[in-house]
């Protein structure tokens, strides 16, 4: 037997709220099959629901039963629950969404909806210092320029004989201006553009 429309809606609210036994009882009825085509009026899934209002528990249930896509479901702003628990300030769940061993992991830092936000930017428009800290913290911040690549082997046999390296970062702040620093492997410290 199929979800109802009701049954979705209350599905999706049972999320909202972190209903774990609400959601259990779907699960029971239904299968867990459902739960990733399930979609409010916004385009939101069950993720958004229980991310948004971090329901760690709610989450914990869902994680093994969903889709690992469904981390990266975007809405019709193009935010995925990751974006949702950022702008709500759930450290547990933004923690778990990034560290779920079968998730997309720190690839969900890189998505931007679209005002253009990671959901590092909603972390920061949110003035959410311990979030976006961690955020960061968790960043691929490798290169994706070939001609630094090509050069890594070099800096790295450098390293080997302790001669001191150049680091170059970019951060992208939450209006989606990118940063420069360059911090000096010699005693110069840093510079920035």
């Amino acid at each position: 037997m199929a979800p109802s429309d009701d049954d979705k809606e209350d599905v999706l609210l049972a999320g909202r709220y972190g209903d774990l036994e609400d959601l259990r009882e779907f699960v029971s009825k239904f299968g867990s099959q459902p739960l990733a085509a399930i979609r409010d009026e916004n385009e939101n899934c069950i993720l958004h629901m229980v991310c948004g209002n971090g329901h760690l528990d709610a989450l914990e249930y869902l994680l093994p039963l969903v889709p690992s896509s469904l981390l990266a479901a975007q809405n019709s702003s193009k935010s995925t629950p990751l974006h949702w628990a950022a702008l709500n300030k759930h450290l547990s769940v933004v923690q778990k969404l990034v560290e779920y061993p079968d998730g997309p992991g720190i690839d969900l830092i890189d998505i931007k909806n679209t005002a253009g936000h990671t959901p590092l930017g909603e972390a920061e428009l949110a003035e959410w210092d311990e979030g976006a800290a961690w955020l960061v913290k968790m960043m691929n911040l490798e290169s994706e320029d070939p001609e630094k690549e090509a050069r890594g082997s070099e800096d790295k046999a450098d390293e080997d004989l302790g001669i001191p390296q150049d680091i170059e970062v970019e951060i992208e702040d939450a209006e989606g201006q990118v940063a420069k620093m360059t911090i000096s492997g010699t005693s110069g410290g840093s510079k920035s553009s």
